[in-house]
């Protein structure tokens, strides 16, 4: 007997007889009700927070490029501390002072933890930069309908046939909604939270509360269009100006290495050769034996610390967000990695 069923018979003997209500109905109602409960409950768990991880893990990973750093950050620390108690154990302390194995784990630890948000973050603003780049095009363009007599459903029913790119999969549920009727505000809001910009959640306030007010529609979504497309030209503008800026980090970090290249290769080679070659004559005065290897492990962190606060440093001057320059961090890193390893 389901919960319907029991409440519509209770209501039958409340209405039709003096018979009482039975108190193992009632244990039974209650029952029901609570497992009901506890079905809702476990429902809004799995919404939000852990029990939504556990759900949708890959969704939740991706939908923020900052929140792949719930794996990455753990699996870069685990894949060094790992790393390091296998070097230890294997070749005794002396594998710190010797080698450049503990700063190869440190350096592949790093790239787990910043190329997978560098890739997301660079992908994120692509979509971002799809989305914006439309919007004045389907605001204008859904302004120019409504000009003509149409309703607001019917033109961006119309309008959700065309191609906006990113956009065209939000106008098209924008577009379904209304036709359920969902009036425009509420749609409206809905089509701005499913974007996620801050470009398009001000021109989506913008055009709802102009259109509680009462204003004509048509203009307020002209002045939108006319808002978001100079807000794009001057991202775009500042975009190309900091663009040489950028260049000149990234250069300077090639300098930085040409110049150690040279500087190990032509001084300090000579110099720990001479070194040693006057320690064995026993000659004095020179300035005893130069370790080499120091010197080279030094400039090697020198360089890897260069690369990592350069990229960032390009990327807040370039896109205003440090973790922009995450990307430029990733590349400046293996170059110099590859650089030490290999080359000098």
């Amino acid at each position: 007997m389901g919960f319907k069923d029991i409440s519509n018979n209770l209501l039958n003997k409340g209405e039709h007889s003096m018979e009482p209500v039975k108190s193992t109905d009632l244990s039974i109602m209650e029952e029901e009700f609570n497992e009901i409960t506890k079905k809702l409950e476990h429902e809004r768990q799995s919404r939000e927070g852990i029990g939504r991880f556990m759900k949708h893990p890959i969704k939740v990973l991706t939908e923020r490029p900052e929140n792949i750093l719930i794996v990455c950050m753990p699996l870069g620390i685990l894949f060094f501390v790992i790393g390091t108690v296998y070097m230890v154990q294997s070749y005794g302390i002396k594998v710190f002072f010797e080698t450049t194995t503990i700063d190869d784990f440190a350096f592949f630890g790093i790239l787990i933890c910043i190329i997978p948000l560098a890739l997301l973050d660079l992908k994120e603003q692509f979509r971002v930069t799809n989305l914006e780049n439309a919007l004045p095009n389907f605001f204008r363009d859904l302004a120019g309908m409504n000009d003509s007599g149409m309703t607001l459903p019917t033109a961006v029913h119309l309008v959700a046939a065309a191609e906006y790119g990113t956009l065209t999969p939000h106008i098209r549920k924008l577009d379904n909604e209304m036709s359920w009727g969902v009036n425009f505000v509420e749609a409206l809001y809905r089509f701005g939270q499913g974007l996620g910009t801050k470009l398009a959640d001000r021109s989506v306030d913008l055009i709802a509360k102009a259109s509680k007010a009462g204003g004509d529609v048509s203009e307020v979504l002209r002045a939108a269009a006319k808002d978001t497309f100079e807000v794009v030209n001057l991202q775009t503008e500042r975009a190309n100006n900091m663009l040489i800026y950028v260049i000149i980090v990234i250069v300077a970090f090639a300098v930085f290495l040409f110049v150690i290249a040279i500087l190990v290769s032509s001084f300090l080679t000579t110099m720990a050769e001479a070194g040693a070659t006057a320690t064995a004559t026993g000659a004095k005065g020179f300035g005893g034996i130069i370790d080499l290897f120091l010197y080279k492990r030094l400039f090697s962190h020198a360089a890897m610390l260069q690369a990592l606060f350069s990229g960032m440093v390009a990327g807040q001057m370039g896109e205003g967000r440090f973790v922009a320059g995450l990307k430029y961090s990733a590349l400046m890193l293996i170059i110099a990695w590859v650089t030490f390893r290999f080359f000098i």
